[in-house]
């Protein structure tokens, strides 16, 4: 089998962390975006994965080579001119996708939930039509376009964008299967899959929804980030409890804690809710850490308080400073003793000796 994956551009909404690092190589939950995804489509019998972007940092091609040794498959990227939307990327790697008769998947790159992609794939395979969307369910389908059902069926009817009165509760994960012939839908120019392709295939009745079971987040900025590293971590503790930290450990307060095994924790220190630390990361004494991400190499010192947000690789919080608000560290910032921060995205290398008590950017 054979997946797309809708990488796209240069990452922004995820600055400062992606002025250093491409956006599928981030860290979340301890691991590159991207390699979650990996994993959960070779174990579904993917074999051929093409990455969708619009330009071709080298660092991800060498970290990507390493990928295509460790799990026999092949990874080639699609680097496209021009932005060619949701729809687009499919025609320009016709070559790969099109090269059997199996289906392919394709992903957003920026979408976190348990993968379902072996349930899926049977399920695709089951009925028989061309295509299959992932569905997830939202308590205010107003916000968005919803996916509206045949009668007790899983065939897709219409799509009612933004609906005032109740329509349905299910919307798209941006997540797919499809069969090659899919394909001759699609010109190579910038189309919407969702406004173009599928409406057309629905008609046709070629087009199945297949519920997602859990949780489910577009990770691709940073408070989106943080929520999603919470169900991430929520879903963890039922599945597999043992890669969290014990409750036993003197530092843990509220649960679902991840730590790097490199990483060393100071004496006296309250750890949770919510909390993901990376490699190399050093927690002083005294720390309280809440609803945060600490990257690799990352340094709190003692009695420092981080909550809400995000510490980029090798950055130091002073003694006695805060962190809150949906605060972004990018790599290589140092903040100093005594200091708050709240709701800054402060890029990379820079050094902060005075109190930021208002969101913004940090130059």
């Amino acid at each position: 089998m054979k997946a797309l994956i809708l990488v796209g551009g240069f990452g922004t909404r995820l600055r400062p962390l992606t002025l250093s690092v491409p956006k599928p190589l981030v860290e979340f939950a301890n691991k590159p975006m991207i390699l979650h995804q990996i994993e959960a489509l070779v174990k579904a019998g993917v074999t051929d994965i093409v990455l969708a972007v619009n330009y071709k940092p080298e660092v991800m091609a060498a970290v990507l080579k390493n990928y295509e040794e460790k799990f026999g498959i092949t990874i080639e990227f699609s680097i496209e001119k021009e932005p060619l939307g949701t729809a687009g990327p499919l025609a320009l790697a016709r070559k790969v996708l099109g090269k059997d008769d199996s289906p392919f998947f394709v992903l957003n790159a920026d979408i976190t939930c348990e993968y379902p992609f072996e349930k899926m794939r049977d399920f695709h395979i089951a009925h028989g039509n061309e295509g299959t969307i992932l569905a997830t369910k939202v308590e205010e389908p107003s916000k968005y376009g919803v996916i509206v059902t045949q009668p007790s069926s899983s065939k897709v009817d219409r799509f009612v964008e933004k609906p005032v009165e109740f329509v349905g509760n299910r919307i798209n994960a941006g997540i797919y299967i499809f069969n090659p012939t899919i394909l001759g839908r699609i010109e190579l120019r910038p189309t919407s899959i969702e406004k173009e392709v599928f409406p057309a295939m629905a008609a046709d009745c070629e087009l199945h929804t297949f519920d997602l079971e859990g949780y489910w987040m577009d990770v691709g900025q940073p408070k989106d980030f943080l929520t999603g590293t919470c169900l991430y971590l929520s879903s963890l503790a039922k599945r597999s409890p043992e890669m969290l930290a014990p409750a036993s450990e003197a530092y843990m307060h509220g649960g679902n804690v991840l730590v790097h095994p490199t990483a060393r924790i100071g004496k006296g220190c309250k750890i949770g809710p919510n909390v993901t630390i990376g490699p190399n990361a050093v927690v002083g004494d005294g720390v309280c850490l809440q609803r945060c991400v600490l990257m690799e190499g990352t340094q709190v010192k003692d009695y420092a308080w981080v909550r809400n947000s995000i510490v980029g690789w090798n950055s130091s919080v002073g003694r006695w400073s805060r962190l809150d608000g949906v605060t972004v560290l990018g790599d290589d910032v140092q903040i100093a003793d005594e200091i708050y921060v709240n709701g800054a995205s402060v890029l990379p290398h820079k050094s902060i000796k005075a109190n930021v008590c208002e969101p913004g950017i940090v130059m």
